[in-house]
């Protein structure tokens, strides 16, 4: 086993595979809404009813789609780069929990996750999985009127950004499955890494806006690819 300390960075295209669409696409998830409606803080200030009724409705559809081949693949990473000594570092841009349910333990939500909100007084996180409204008050400091989703949303720092960028400076290889290269920070990791001497990888259904910064490019559906490079990780 070459790699004992792995860093990947999935994004859309590794759970549109299960069903959600993904950010860019034609009739995807910000379809009818502005984005500056429905993922700012400004927009949640000027309409908190829109901003709730929006992300309910994508907390809901969590419940109609199952983890695929890839997310199970990556929790089968886990326990064996762990058992090896090694590390995987998940992180995610998505906003689902697919990865949690296909079986992989730690896993950082860099952009949130659909399953928590976060209250706007205290900053405490909860796990949430039915409708949320305006109303809704703060298990911890009881204050009504500001919690809200748990999302990262336009103008917002990502979460945890010093742990990866701990994780990156001491891996042997960076990978990014599905993902567009076109958001920023999370697009900027391949470049950090390389610029250490990291090894780097991409697994995507096409070449990303930054595919050129990797060593190599695989390209093809996740469900297939990621499977296939797992074993072939865990067979050296």
């Amino acid at each position: 086993m070459k790699s004992k300390k792995i860093v990947i960075l999935t994004g859309a295209g590794i759970s549109a595979e299960s069903g959600i669409e993904t950010f860019r696409a034609a009739g995807g998830l910000w379809e009818n809404h502005r984005v500056e409606d429905v993922a700012t803080p400004e927009g949640f200030a000027k309409d908190p009813e829109l901003v709730h009724r929006f992300y309910n409705l994508r907390r809901a559809a969590l419940k109609t789609v199952k983890p695929n081949a890839a997310h199970v693949a990556l929790a089968k990473l886990e326990d064996g780069l762990k058992q090896n000594g090694g590390q995987l570092t998940l992180v995610t841009q998505n906003v689902d929990d697919l990865h949690e349910r296909g079986g992989t333990k730690e896993v950082i939500h860099m952009h949130g996750i659909l399953t928590s909100m976060l209250c706007g007084t205290c900053e405490h996180r909860w796990e949430y999985l039915e409708d949320a409204s305006p109303h809704l008050s703060c298990p911890k400091c009881y204050v009504k009127n500001t919690s809200r989703p748990d999302i990262v949303w336009f103008g917002e720092m990502p979460y945890a950004m010093h742990v990866i960028e701990e994780r990156l400076s001491d891996c042997d290889l960076f990978v990014s499955i599905g993902t567009s290269g076109a958001v920023y920070p999370a697009a900027g990791f391949v470049q950090m890494a390389s610029s250490i001497g990291k090894a780097t990888l991409e697994l995507n259904l096409e070449r990303s806006q930054g595919s050129h910064f990797f060593d190599e490019s695989r390209l093809g559906a996740a469900g297939t690819l990621v499977p296939q490079w797992v074993d072939e990780v865990l067979k050296v």
